[in-house]
């Protein structure tokens, strides 16, 4: 395809007729020549809306643009509707690139039960590769926002699933001929597939209805990253024990491999979260299928340490995530 906006036949064969999933929410949706969506909500709602692109994959990046969305519309308790696309193409991208994305983000709507109400498609010589943004807009009845600023000292903290998933799988999918060089298929393939797990709608609505006090999906800078920022937002200290953080052997063999720290790897399928009654809030997102672990505790003090077998170290704000290191 040549430089500009994509032509507009090939808008309506290979976007619009991806387009399938619809909400009654949704007054005003995708159409050519339309540039903006509209929501209707009811009095008593709160509409939340959440951005965020892809540019750390090339594999499967439709499906995982739509699933970084929703999570972070999900950590806020909130329902996701829909969603605003932008994807920009390199020059001369063959239409099947566009049509093979939109597929994948049409599957990755229709699982999540999203409407892809509007957006953007244009080739550029800006980008090098697809690049995907997605704008999310979901709602949340009034009183029931969960912000990753509610935390207070005396709290558990919570992990759900397992650190690294994304970032794991990302790696997995981009290296495997160099992985191959040193480990087994099995791992590499296992790892691959953490892709299945990478969505935290489950944990995030069953939270928000136990009452959880925070939650932030663990995503750039891991799940250090994310404990640093929630501790700022509340303003309180942590105390957490690096082994209980759980993390799959796949996850710890890919690291090895390329010298990278597991604990700041891009983590989305996994939830941090901060509650009164962790052990209760443990058992209720077991019954549901999620597994989850209490890693620590919040604390008056500001300080934010890691503790492991006896030695502490001390949090630092988040620093460029260990999947930028693989790639450069």
């Amino acid at each position: 395809m040549e430089k500009g906006k994509v032509p507009e036949n090939v808008l309506k064969r290979s976007v619009m007729k991806q387009i399938t999933k619809r909400r009654p929410e949704v007054v005003l949706g995708s159409g050519v020549g339309e540039d903006c969506a509209a929501v209707q909500l009811e009095e008593d709602e709160i509409l939340v809306m959440s951005t965020d692109p892809i540019t750390g994959a090339t594999v499967d990046i439709g499906d995982l643009a739509v699933l970084v969305t929703v999570n972070d519309l999900a950590s806020s308790g909130a329902e996701p509707i829909g969603i605003l696309l932008t994807i920009m193409l390199p020059v001369k991208s063959r239409e099947i690139v566009l049509k093979n994305i939109m597929s994948q983000v049409s599957a990755a709507c229709a699982k999540a039960n999203v409407q892809i109400m509007g957006g953007h498609t244009e080739v550029t010589d800006v980008v090098n590769q697809p690049l995907i943004s997605v704008t999310g807009v979901g709602k949340v009845k009034k009183g029931k926002l969960v912000t990753t600023s509610g935390g207070e000292p005396g709290m558990d903290i919570l992990v759900t699933k397992w650190i690294g998933l994304e970032g794991t799988s990302i790696i997995a999918k981009e290296k495997e001929e160099e992985l191959l060089t040193r480990l087994p298929a099995s791992i590499i393939n296992r790892g691959k597939n953490f892709d299945s797990m990478i969505s935290v709608l489950t944990e995030g609505l069953t939270a928000a209805a136990y009452g959880v006090a925070a939650m932030h999906d663990i995503t750039e800078g891991g799940i250090f990253g994310a404990l640093w920022e929630v501790g700022e937002a509340s303003g309180v200290g942590m105390e957490v024990d690096l082994k209980a953080i759980p993390i799959r052997q796949e996850t710890v063999e890919i690291c090895e491999f390329f010298n990278i720290n597991p604990y700041q790897l891009i983590s989305s399928g996994s939830m941090l979260m901060l509650a009164k009654d962790g052990e209760g809030l443990k058992q209720r997102l077991e019954e549901v299928g999620v597994a989850c672990s209490i890693i620590g505790k919040t604390m008056e003090e500001n300080d934010r340490v890691i503790v492991r077998d006896g030695e502490r170290r001390f949090l630092e704000p988040p620093a460029t995530d260990e999947l930028y290191k693989v790639f450069n």
